[in-house]
């Protein structure tokens, strides 16, 4: 399953760490940040809890990029 969700990022260097740190989460089969169109789009493993995948993402991301947001 993808699914796409509108992102608050400052920067594209920023925005490169939230797509490293939410690559690394459990349940993500491949997540790609836009910063341009300030989009995050997420595959996520078959079977996985979306909601509880995300919490997960946006954790990840706000520690490489604390100011970081997603529209969950």
């Amino acid at each position: 399953m993808k699914k796409t969700y509108n992102i608050e990022v400052d920067c594209a260097n920023c925005a490169n760490l939230m797509e490293e740190a939410s690559n690394k989460v459990n349940g993500v089969v491949k997540a790609t940040v836009n910063f341009m169109a300030l989009r995050m789009s997420v595959e996520f493993e078959e079977g996985a809890d979306t909601k509880a995948v995300m919490k997960e993402v946006l954790k990840a991301c706000r520690k490489a990029e604390p100011d970081c947001e997603i529209e969950l």
